[in-house]
């Protein structure tokens, strides 16, 4: 498959808003938000949502940063990573996100380097916020967004526009090496839900996931089924605690009234 100029000019108006977006807290630097807007664009939302799903599972541990480490940024599978899903037909969704973990490991370098570059932004927008200079404190309170859309939109733009540069590169890595880079990204999201447990996971909880762990590999409940047991878990527990909330003050009472007899 082949991308248009048109195409590639919208993927990276598409990676611009999703790139600036975030620094509205709407979470559109999102694998699945990301690749979904590339499905849209080239014709392929199937594909481009296998993507996202798989990326999304890895990137939802990356995204914890353990150890104050700097994740790599959506920005990799979301769109490279999708790309390379929807123009080579060789390459899997899961060999998809693991071609794009470089380019992501890149394209974070870039985001810390702007918000370095923006660093002293905020104390320059008070400085002229108490000046009166409310021109030059719109720029500048509005320069970190400018630059994450314009990043994004040559970030998107470039990834489309070399897409046959990269497919060749793709070509050249032999069969076995494609495979192998396909079984790695299906342990991807294993490694990143894994990561995100050790940081949420308390001991009470440990049974809760074993039994999703159970209700999914031996049950062969769906998603959707152990998202609604995880619900009557949850609603369970809910309500016990409001249950003992309510009754707190009045054992409390019972027993001063007891010690003042």
């Amino acid at each position: 498959m082949e991308i248009s100029l048109i195409q590639a000019v919208l993927v990276g108006l598409w990676t611009a808003v999703c790139w600036s977006g975030m620094l509205f807290g709407i979470y559109s630097n999102r694998c699945l938000v990301l690749s979904f807007g590339v499905g849209v664009i080239l014709g392929d939302v199937p594909t481009a949502l296998a993507v996202g799903a798989v990326g999304e599972l890895a990137f939802m541990g990356f995204g914890v940063g353990a150890g104050g480490t700097v994740p790599p940024n959506p920005i990799g599978p979301g769109i490279v990573g999708t790309l390379l899903a929807i123009t080579s037909a060789d390459v899997t969704p899961e060999s998809a996100l693991a071609l794009s973990i470089p380019f992501a490991v890149a394209i974070q370098f870039l985001q810390t380097a702007i918000y370095t570059a923006c660093a002293g932004n905020p104390e320059a927008a008070k400085r002229a916020l108490k000046s009166g200079n409310l021109g030059k404190w719109h720029t500048i309170a509005n320069i970190t967004v400018v630059l994450f859309a314009i990043g994004g939109f040559a970030l998107g733009f470039l990834a489309a526009y070399a897409m046959p540069l990269l497919q060749t590169l793709v070509g050249m890595i032999p069969a076995w090496l494609t495979k192998g880079l396909s079984v790695a990204g299906g342990m991807l999201p294993a490694i990143g839900f894994a990561m995100i447990m050790s940081v949420m996971l308390s001991k009470e909880f440990i049974p809760f996931a074993l039994l999703g762990y159970i209700a999914a590999a031996y049950l062969k409940l769906p998603v959707v089924g152990i998202a609604m047991v995880g619900l009557v878990f949850a609603l369970k527990h809910y309500f016990d605690v409001k249950k003992q909330e309510e009754n707190a003050p009045v054992a409390a009472q019972e027993v001063n009234h007891d010690d003042w007899i």
